[in-house]
């Protein structure tokens, strides 16, 4: 009798002690985070995730009756404890003692809800007793409906999803609003062990413990025979399972921007992106095809509004989450003349003015271009095409280094920039996203392109953010990004860019830093956007990388499948430019061998260490002094595809405007082509563009 009173007082103070209803149900949950692709594909669920909360009458019947069949089927009429499974429990374990088993069959629902909310699942007797007085307490506080639906609202059911509801959107892809009876059994009979009968984990195991579930509803009579028989668990269609490879890079740049987006931090959320699955699939190919053996390899691509199509941040997110599209800063090399032709043609040059290309010394710095050349006077199209330093970095100083600078943080580049003359070269740090914002933004006629990866976020069927795009924001007229985007075709139709030719046209620039540490390709095509960069994480010498090979390849790999069923667009300036111009992309610094590049009297390519033999008497010799060799023009080969026209005058000749009319057959009064070129033949590309590096 004292033992019962003791018991009476005990179980008296604990209901004094425990929250209201409404604080047991806002108690920490947690929040689920399911991110759907643009095609509404779930691309990756995030927890521990607890669905949304669902009051006693919007859970299905049959999810309720088969919960208390399987765990509690004496649930309606005992008092918290069940007396008859504790002498089933107390049988049990005398039965198995000695043998290291714990006991069994005991914990009614009642009794989870107490150990689920306020104590920890170490089993010991001094807890288990804990858990039956709480349950007592529970059961005299509140109504069996309000226990049960805390229960099927917090109890864990595997996969990381706490409550039906999140199990339901693990597992099935579906709210638990609406059940079936073979999904509910499902559900029902993961709480015994989540882990084993997970259907993820193992769908057979699943299937069989839902067939459990299922008999044990028809013998408490919650379903008829014939309800069970027509139950079929196999035919539950189970949500695929979320890639967890490149897709990874996107999420973990676009979802904490939730942060700064929204203030939910308990609903759960769906999450709607601007990722197109077709899209990564190619860019996450074309990465890993064309990186070469050791190497890195980045890609983004940004639609007109800013639109994040796809994020490739290296070749395995399995063996590195390190993101270098978002977070690596890399020297651009010459993709970073794009800031500074736009300052110069913001300043009032234009692509045809005469600019004349000869040695330069600022401050003490003497850049030279990699041919080892300078060509006299040369329009500023024909030194971008031929991407001559010495031109920049006249151009550089023309405007002023700082302008330079303005111009590259005016279009989005977030790192710092210096200001040394040499940065017209590339050599501050960038990162791959925000330069390929910068040539987004070009493309879109001067107007701003800011990248985004989250369209729309809801909530209990409630739109809590909706992504709107700014137009407002021009960085420069639109006759100087036209201007830039007739600049930028050069490297594509000519020059080493032409790797990255998809039958479309297409702006863009290579770029290449010192001993081929990194490689870039940036360029656009109908609308789309997209960055290359390959390298190594040490930002050792990768032999054979160039701007205009990996990833230039790489590039045209991936927008041939993202712009396919997007109509073909023409550049507003439609300028014809010469075919095949060679565009040596390495910068080349005084005193230094060229960046490894070395070259024979003829300005092609040579190993280290050969010689280049002095003029004999009466021969004629190059502005630097080099002997001029007359080679006999090859015949041209009808039967090859390699057939290019000429990208270097003959000699004697001056690379000038003129001569670049008379390859083009072009009418210097009408700035269109009289007629084809056909007359010349182009010489090995100085990159060797056309070697691939074995993959």
């Amino acid at each position: 009798m004292l033992a019962f009173a003791v018991l009476a007082i005990t179980v008296y103070v604990s209901e004094g002690q425990l929250p209201s209803y409404d604080e047991l149900k806002s108690s920490p949950n947690g929040q689920m985070i399911r991110v759907h692709a643009a095609d509404g594909t779930v691309i990756v669920s995030l927890g521990p995730s607890y669905g949304e909360w669902l009051s006693y009458d919007k859970i299905p019947m049959v999810m309720r009756e088969a919960m208390v069949s399987v765990e509690d089927r004496r649930y309606r009429s005992h008092f918290g404890v069940d007396p008859i499974g504790m002498a089933r429990s107390v049988r049990l374990a005398i039965d198995n003692r000695g043998k290291g088993r714990r006991l069994q069959g005991a914990s009614t629902i009642t009794q989870q809800v107490a150990r689920t909310i306020f104590l920890s699942n170490k089993y010991t007797f001094g807890r288990k007793g804990r858990e039956a007085i709480l349950a007592l307490a529970l059961e005299r506080k509140f109504t069996k409906d309000q226990i049960l639906e805390l229960y099927l609202n917090k109890v864990y059911f595997g996969g990381g999803a706490y409550g039906i509801d999140a199990a339901s959107r693990r597992f099935f892809g579906h709210g638990a609003d609406h059940l079936s009876l073979s999904e509910a059994a499902i559900i029902a009979g993961l709480v015994k062990a989540p882990s084993v009968y997970s259907p993820t984990a193992d769908a057979e195991a699943a299937v069989g413990r839902a067939g459990v579930v299922i008999r044990l509803m028809q013998e408490t009579g919650a379903i008829t025979a014939e309800q069970a028989a027509e139950a079929n668990p196999k035919d539950v269609k189970l949500a695929p399972e979320p890639k967890q490879n490149s897709v990874r890079y996107f999420t973990d740049w676009a979802l904490p921007q939730l942060e700064v987006l929204i203030d939910e931090t308990q609903r759960p959320l769906e999450v709607w992106t601007t990722l197109d699955l077709n899209m990564q699939r190619a860019a996450d190919t074309a990465i890993r095809s064309n990186a070469p053996p050791g190497a890195q390899g980045a890609l983004v691509a940004i639609d007109r509004d800013g639109a994040v199509r796809a994020m490739v941040g290296g070749t395995d997110y399995v063996s590195s989450i390190y993101n270098r599209a978002t977070q690596a800063q890399r020297q651009p090399g010459s993709a970073f003349k794009l800031f500074v032709y736009l300052a110069a043609l913001e300043a009032g040059h234009k692509p045809e003015d005469s600019i004349v290309d000869e040695p330069i010394t600022i401050d003490g710095w003497s850049p030279r271009n990699d041919s080892r050349h300078n060509s006299g006077a040369v329009s500023l199209r024909t030194a971008f095409a031929y991407s001559l330093n010495t031109i920049a970095a006249k151009l550089g100083q023309e405007v002023g280094f700082a302008t330079v600078a303005d111009m590259a943080r005016r279009f989005g580049i977030t790192t710092k920039v210096n200001t040394h003359p040499s940065m017209v070269l590339g050599t501050s740090d960038v990162r791959l996203i925000d330069m390929t914002r910068a040539f987004a933004s070009v493309g879109n006629k001067g107007v701003a392109v800011t990248p985004y990866g989250i369209t729309k976020v809801t909530t209990s069927g409630e739109t809590i953010y909706a992504q709107s795009v700014d137009t407002s924001h021009v960085l420069v007229a639109p006759y100087v990004a036209a201007q830039m985007t007739d600049l930028l075709q050069t490297t594509v139709n000519t020059g080493t860019g032409r790797a990255a030719q998809i039958g479309r046209p297409v702006a863009g620039k290579t770029g290449t830093t010192t001993s081929n540490k990194d490689g870039w390709f940036l360029g656009f095509s109908s609308g789309l956007t997209t960055g290359v960069w390959m390298g190594r994480d040490d930002a050792k010498t990768i032999a054979g990388l160039h701007g205009g090979t990996a990833p230039a390849r790489a590039f045209a790999d991936f927008m041939k499948v993202a712009v396919a069923n997007r109509p073909v667009e023409q550049f507003d300036t439609k300028v014809t430019l010469p075919e095949y111009q060679l565009e040596p992309d390495q910068e080349s610094y005084f005193g230094e061998a060229d960046n490894g590049l070395f070259v024979d009297q003829n300005g092609n390519p040579a190993e280290p260490g050969q010689t280049v033999p002095a003029p004999v008497e009466g021969q004629q010799v190059d502005p630097d002094g080099n002997p001029i060799v007359r080679q006999p023009r090859p015949a041209p080969d009808r039967g090859t595809d390699e057939q290019q026209p000429t990208d270097r005058p003959a000699d004697g000749e001056k690379l000038d405007q003129a001569w670049l009319d008379h390859v083009l057959g072009r009418d210097p009064s009408r700035g269109a082509p009289a007629r084809p070129p056909r007359d010349r033949q182009a010489p090995p590309p100085s990159d060797r563009q056309d070697s691939r590096p074995t993959q």
